[in-house]
């Protein structure tokens, strides 16, 4: 999470200062940098928040109402006090707005995608019993940009992300922490909640604006 900080502050001092955004033409084109920091919650059964990480991404908006959104996520986790879950996330979203205004104060949508995700998981106790597994997810989730400017905003997005194939679990049995991978049931994945800062770097189609 200080990472996140430290790179929040460094790059809103950066682009405070900039000028607002001046479009060629729609919406269409906008590209955007950002950093997020995120928290997962892995056990549904406890409900417990047991995942923090941190991560960028980039957009590119296809029209007024769609955009997209191309990601990466680190994260770190405890499950049960058994084991150290790290995951790694690569992937892509469609975002689609209710408004097709450029830049209100709350521009809501909601989301849709996919991604590539790495799992490792550590036994607490000896670091040398661990598992790892690959696979793809997809996630679907709703989400807000706080609009500081024409050209920044601060998002917060919840999503649900739903594994395809195989997850990892660790469980006590004969007083040693067993690890071992389980298929996918359709349900099983981890709710992200992500807070992020993203900036609009240009519009690269230049449209001509209609008369």
């Amino acid at each position: 999470m200080r990472y996140f900080l430290i790179i929040f502050l460094l790059f809103f001092s950066l682009l405070s200062s900039a000028q607002g955004l001046k479009l060629k033409g729609n919406q269409g084109g906008l590209f955007s940098l950002g950093v997020r920091s995120t928290v997962s919650v892995f056990d549904h059964d406890k409900f417990g928040i047991n995942g923090f990480g941190y991560g960028g991404q980039f957009r590119l908006q296809l029209a007024n109402r769609l955009n997209t959104e191309w990601f990466a996520d680190y994260m770190r986790g405890n499950i049960s006090g058994l084991a150290n879950r790290t995951d790694y996330h690569v992937g892509w979203s469609v975002m689609y707005y209710f408004t097709d205004k450029t830049a209100p104060v709350v521009k809501p949508y909601i989301v849709a995608g996919h991604c590539f995700d790495k799992t490792v998981l550590v036994d607490n106790s000896d670091r040398s019993n661990r598992i790892t597994k690959n696979s793809s997810a997809i996630q679907a989730g709703a989400g807000i940009h706080f609009n500081l400017s024409e050209r920044m905003d601060i998002t917060f997005l919840a999503q649900y992300m739903f594994h395809l194939g195989q997850d990892v679990h660790a469980h006590i049995e004969n007083d040693m922490v067993m690890l071992h991978k389980k298929k996918g049931t359709g349900i099983e994945g981890h709710l992200l909640l992500n807070i992020g800062i993203n900036y609009k770097i240009a519009d690269l189609w230049h449209n001509k604006k209609k008369k």
